[in-house]
């Protein structure tokens, strides 16, 4: 069958950005399409440019469209403009390769990044012709499943999914597709609830209506129950233990216009075990595992030929302490340079920086640089563990003016727990510092230093997730504070809404009585709540208010370690003693070593999981 394309030029001549919805993209895939094919929707709920940004959705886009009985075709969320303009033509929301309806297929995937877009995914199903509430689908529609790092608290979600993965996907995506391929090979034995029971039994699969939540009578969670035989009492995570025998995304589709990321985006290896206490990332995504040289090379190789992009960015939590680092770089520079293709270094922590470093990445081409101190004092970023001093940062950014670099990008956070006013000051003086040194470098003015600092939301499966957040009034205060401190017209400052901070730790620390409000929220405007210019928090306050829920027992409310949690049925793999430790180690502002370097720190990743650390400069 011929597909048909919805939308018509006259009504992409009235949006902006019409190449968002066309598809026809550079290594897009479309597959003839049969009955017997699972039919796969990978979407974004965020607007055409980030979705395509993402790297996971890039790999299983990959790996789907490999099998020969799965295609796997993408959505992203219309813009505002271009959903009245489905709204009002009757337009369902429709995959970017055949412009067949969403509704359409077996199965929905949606990456969830951050708390902010679960809004999105509702209005997304909606606009798909979906019921948003998974109780009200039927038998025909296709399954809705999440992933990504905000799956490891799926309460909030519980009601909108069937069935959520938890942690990272390469592998049981296929054993996920395999299933539903039998399923409907076999005439769907059982119906929906027949395939989540047999998916209930692969790791990392958590289907949130095998499951009963018990409150308490001071409203905290009483027990979470499994009330089928197969659903486990503790999902726990998948993790991949070599990542060189994966498959990763070597052919990744090129768009028509600019995107966040519009480059090559090298993935170096996965995990960080630095320990910073706030991270989730950090916790979620452990053990530290590294990719070959060779296995990178080669990918690069395969990335240049099928993309053409001149830049290459290595992406990891912390791309610096990739072991071959040095080694890399040079092979990147001598086989690549004369292509005209550079590489570059995201945020870096401020202790692995060097001059010879910074001199191989400038060769080609010079941008800024990042680096994240966090904290303003000592004394802060060691209740953080982020093991750096401002020595530290001295010499780094010394080594990168004496490079050639004038522009610098400092990254913090206000609100982290312990924190004073003389935390918040030092953030003004270490921006001033870096501004000072380069004249004593460079002889001159000249310094461009940026400064951004982001509001702290405690998450779950961190040693922070005890932690209350300030109010928004109090940090409104402080970022008041640290504007009447910078004055060097060199520095520039951003920062982030502190409402939209208070919603995200909301939902971050909430459990599925927060449902009810998202339901809400949405059902009057709520969309694109990571979009300043959509943020409606007067909707959001009075759908908390309709559902009798205090925002503020979810976000600011310190608790205790002997609380049950709401995602405590939902294993990352580290031990509850273990983050009981760090967040009694937080309040000594007393420091815990990386264990890839040093003493087992006993988090229980690699025990537990059976999975190693795999450190190619060790080995």
């Amino acid at each position: 069958m011929q597909p048909i394309d919805p939308v018509s030029p006259a009504i992409l001549s009235r949006v902006m950005k019409p190449a968002r919805y066309t598809g026809h993209e550079w290594n897009s895939v479309r597959k003839d399409d049969n009955a017997e094919l699972v039919r796969f929707v990978l979407a974004m709920p965020d607007v055409y440019e980030v979705g395509m940004s993402n790297l996971g959705l890039k790999i299983l886009y990959q790996i789907l469209n490999d099998r020969p009985d799965t295609f796997a075709e993408r959505v992203y969320a219309p813009w505002v403009d271009m959903e009245a303009e489905m709204r009002a033509a009757n337009i369902k929301l429709y995959t970017l390769e055949t412009k067949r309806p969403v509704a359409d297929c077996d199965i929905v995937g949606f990456s969830l990044q951050y708390e902010l877009s679960y809004s999105n995914v509702l209005n997304m199903l909606d606009l798909a012709g979906i019921p948003v509430e998974a109780a009200k689908r039927d038998e025909d529609g296709p399954l809705v499943v999440c992933g990504g790092p905000c799956a490891f608290n799926a309460e909030p979600m519980a009601d909108f999914v069937d069935f959520f993965i938890l942690g990272e996907a390469e592998e049981v995506i296929g054993e996920i597709a395999a299933a539903i391929a039998g399923w409907k090979k076999n005439n769907k034995p059982g119906g929906k609830p027949g395939l989540l029971r047999n998916l209930a039994g692969l790791q990392g699969i958590y289907i949130p209506r095998f499951y009963e939540v018990d409150y308490s009578r001071d409203s905290r969670i009483g027990a979470v129950r499994p009330i089928v035989p197969e659903a486990k009492t503790v999902v726990v995570k998948r993790v991949i233990n070599d990542l060189d025998q994966v498959p990763f995304a070597t052919k990744p589709i090129v768009p028509f216009i600019e995107i966040v990321h519009d480059r090559i985006m090298l993935e170096l290896f996965r995990g960080c075990t630095r320990g910073c206490r706030f991270c989730q990332a950090g916790v979620i995504y452990r053990p530290v595992r590294e990719r070959k040289i060779d296995t990178l090379i080669n990918y690069v190789q395969e990335l240049v030929d099928h993309t053409g992009y001149n830049e290459i960015s290595l992406v990891s939590l912390s791309s610096a302490d990739y072991s071959c680092l040095s080694s890399l770089i040079t092979e990147l520079i001598t086989r690549f340079k004369q292509q005209g293709v550079s590489v570059s270094l995201p945020s870096l922590r401020i202790d692995s920086f060097s001059i010879d470093l910074a001199k191989q990445v400038q060769q080609v081409r010079k941008s800024g640089l990042t680096f994240a101190p966090e904290a303003g004092t000592q004394r802060l970023r060691d209740v953080i563990n982020k093991g750096v001093t401002e020595e530290n940062l001295t010499e780094a950014v010394t080594a990168a003016f004496s490079a050639g670099w004038s522009t610098i990008k400092l990254y913090f956070m206000i609100g982290l727990p312990t924190e004073t006013d003389e935390d918040v000051a030092g953030i003004a003086r270490l921006a001033q510092r870096v501004t000072d040194l380069y004249k004593q470098v460079r002889g001159r003015k000249g310094a461009k230093v940026t400064v951004s600092v982001s509001s702290f939301v405690p998450k779950p499966h961190t040693a922070f997730q005890w932690f209350g957040q300030d109010s928004i009034e109090e940090i409104e205060r402080k970022q008041k504070l640290l504007r009447s401190l910078i004055k060097d017209r060199s520095i520039s400052l951003s920062w982030h809404d502190a409402r939209t901070s208070f919603l995200e730790g909301v939902f971050a620390r909430g459990d599925r009585r927060l449902g009810k409000v998202l339901l809400r929220a949405w059902q009057q405007g709520a969309k694109f709540d990571g979009w300043s210019e959509h943020f409606k928090y007067d909707v959001w306050m009075e759908a908390f208010a309709a559902a009798g829920i205090d925002p503020v027992f979810y976000a600011r409310r310190d608790r205790i370690p002997d609380e049950l949690l709401p995602w405590e049925h939902l294993s990352a793999g580290v031990d509850k003693a273990f983050l009981i430790k760090e967040w009694q180690a937080a309040q000594q502002a007393a420091f815990t070593p990386d264990c890839r370097h040093e003493v087992c720190g006993a988090c229980g990743v690699c025990q537990d999981l059976g999975v190693k650390v795999v450190d190619w400069g060790q080995a």
